[in-house]
C-alpha cells in the first residue's frame, strides 16, 4: 500500500454539528416479570443505550394493608403477621413485635431462658437469609455452584423451625414475655450444634468459590457505590449502613441492645468503599460471626434435666461429657394443667380475648439480617393495639437504588438489586 491508498480509507467526519444524528433516550420497563425483580418490582428505566441514565421503582403491587389490618385484632392473633413482611427472615420480626409488647407492659428481660432461645434462633435466621441473598445474587450474576451449597444449609434451618413450631416458613414461635420451652430438647441442641460444624464448612466452599472469583470481583467492584452522607440522608441500615463505614449495629449499642446479646462477646463488621463487593463480603463475615454467637448461646443454655434423657428413658450423658450445656431447671412455675376446667377456660379466654394493656406509646428495633426492622406500637388501655406502624429495612435501602443505578451499564442493575437484597413482602407490606 502506498501513502495515497490510506486517504481512500480515512474515517469519515462531520464538521457541521447541526449535522450529527441525535440519539434518544428510550424507556425500558424492567419487572416484574424478570427473575431478578422478585416477582413485583417494577422499575422504569431511561437508558441511553446501555446506559440507565434514571430509575424510577415502581411498588404496591403486593401491597396487603397489614398494619391496618393488626389494629382489628388482638396483640396476640397479630404476632403471625410479622412471618409474612420479609419471608426470608421471619423470627426476626416476630421478636420486634414481642419486644413491642412487653415494653408496652413494661416487663424487659435480658437473660431469662426464653431470651437466650430467642438470641440462638435470631441468629440462624440471620444465616437463612444471607445464605438465600448471596447465592441468589450469585445466580443472577451467573454463578450457579453457590446456591447448592447455601440452599442445603437453608434446608437444615428449616428444620430447625419445624422441630419448634411445626412450620417450616411463617414459624409464629415467639410470645410475649416467653417461647415454648419444651420445644427444646437436648437432641435439637446436638443437632444445631452438628449444624453449625458443617455450616464453616460450607462458608469455606462457597468463599473459595466467589471471594476471589475473577469475573464475581468485575461485576461488583466499585458497583453501587455511595458515600457515608448518602447513607445517612436515605436511611440506610444494616449492612447498606456498615458498608460505608458506619459503625451501627443495634445488638452492639449499649442504650438499644436487645435480647441476650449483652452478655455474648462478638464483631460487627464495615466496609470503606460502599460498593457492591463490600456488602458480600460483610455478610459472609456476619454469618461466620452468627455462628460464633449460637456457640456461646449453646454454652449458656438452660435445658431441663428431664429432657436430658434418650428414647429408653436413661440418661443421655453425652453433653456432661463434652459440656455443652448447663442442666439447669427453669421451670420454677407450675406448668397450667387442663385436667382442670378452670384452668382450661382461662387459657381459652387468654387466647380468644387477649388482654389488656395500658395506654402507653413504644418503639423496639432489632438488627434483623436486613438492618434495622422496627416496631411503633401505640395502645389505648384495650385488648388490641390502637396503632401498629412498622420500620421495615427493605423500605428505606430501596430508595437509594435510584442513585445508585445512575450511570452503570443495564446488565450492572441485576447487581446492584441483588446486592440491596430486598424482599418485598416488607416493602409493600
Amino acid at each position: 500500500m502506498n501513502r495515497s491508498t490510506f486517504q481512500l480509507w480515512k474515517p469519515f467526519t462531520l464538521k457541521n454539528s447541526e449535522n450529527l444524528k441525535k440519539i434518544k433516550t428510550i424507556n425500558l420497563n424492567f419487572g416484574p416479570q424478570h427473575p431478578a425483580a422478585h416477582g413485583v418490582l417494577r422499575l422504569v428505566l431511561q437508558l441511553n443505550g446501555e446506559i440507565i441514565e434514571n430509575t424510577d421503582p415502581h411498588i404496591g403491587l403486593l401491597h396487603r394493608g397489614t398494619e391496618k389490618l393488626m389494629e382489628d385484632k388482638i396483640y396476640l392473633h397479630s404476632l403471625p403477621y410479622f412471618d409474612r413482611f420479609d419471608y426470608v427472615s421471619m423470627m426476626s420480626q416476630e421478636h420486634a413485635y414481642c419486644l413491642g409488647i412487653e415494653a408496652l407492659m413494661g416487663c424487659t428481660n435480658y437473660s431469662a431462658s426464653f431470651t437466650q432461645i430467642r438470641t440462638l434462633y435470631d441468629e440462624l435466621t440471620r444465616i437463612l437469609n444471607h445464605m438465600l441473598a448471596i447465592s441468589c445474587h450469585a445466580l443472577d450474576i451467573g454463578s450457579m455452584a453457590s446456591i447448592w451449597w447455601a440452599f442445603e444449609e437453608r434446608e437444615k434451618i428449616m428444620e430447625f423451625y419445624e422441630r419448634v413450631s411445626g412450620a417450616r416458613m411463617h414459624a409464629a414461635f415467639y410470645r410475649p414475655n416467653e417461647v415454648n420451652l419444651k420445644a427444646i430438647s437436648t437432641f435439637l441442641i446436638e443437632d444445631v450444634v452438628e449444624f453449625i460444624r458443617n455450616c464453616f464448612t460450607t462458608l469455606s466452599e462457597i468463599h473459595n468459590s466467589l471471594t476471589y472469583n475473577k469475573l464475581w470481583k468485575q461485576r461488583l467492584v466499585n458497583i453501587g457505590s455511595y458515600s457515608y452522607k448518602t447513607a445517612l440522608n436515605f436511611g440506610l441500615t444494616g449492612v447498606m449502613s456498615r458498608s460505608v463505614g458506619i459503625k451501627r449495629d443495634l445488638r452492639l449499642s449499649k442504650l438499644e441492645t436487645y435480647s441476650n446479646y449483652y452478655y455474648l462477646n462478638f464483631r460487627s463488621f464495615v466496609g470503606n468503599h460502599g460498593d457492591s463487593y463490600d456488602r458480600f463480603l460483610i455478610r459472609m463475615n456476619e454469618m461466620s460471626e452468627s455462628l460464633n454467637i449460637c456457640t456461646q448461646v449453646i454454652n449458656k443454655i438452660k435445658v431441663k434435666n428431664i429432657l436430658n434423657t434418650n428414647n429408653n428413658g436413661k440418661k443421655n450423658v453425652n453433653f456432661n461429657k463434652h459440656q455443652l450445656l448447663e442442666y439447669i431447671n427453669y421451670n420454677k412455675k407450675k406448668v397450667s394443667s387442663y385436667s382442670s376446667m378452670e384452668e382450661l377456660i382461662k387459657h381459652f379466654k387468654n387466647w380468644s380475648d387477649g388482654f389488656p394493656i395500658r395506654p402507653n406509646w413504644t418503639y423496639q428495633a432489632v438488627e434483623s439480617p436486613k438492618g434495622e426492622f422496627g416496631v411503633s406500637l401505640i395502645s389505648d388501655g384495650s385488648n388490641k393495639p390502637y396503632r401498629c406502624k412498622v420500620r421495615s429495612p427493605s423500605y428505606q435501602n430501596l430508595q437509594v437504588l435510584p442513585q445508585i443505578s445512575k450511570g452503570h451499564f443495564l446488565a450492572d442493575l441485576v447487581a446492584l438489586i441483588g446486592t440491596i437484597d430486598i424482599v418485598f413482602g416488607e416493602v409493600d407490606r
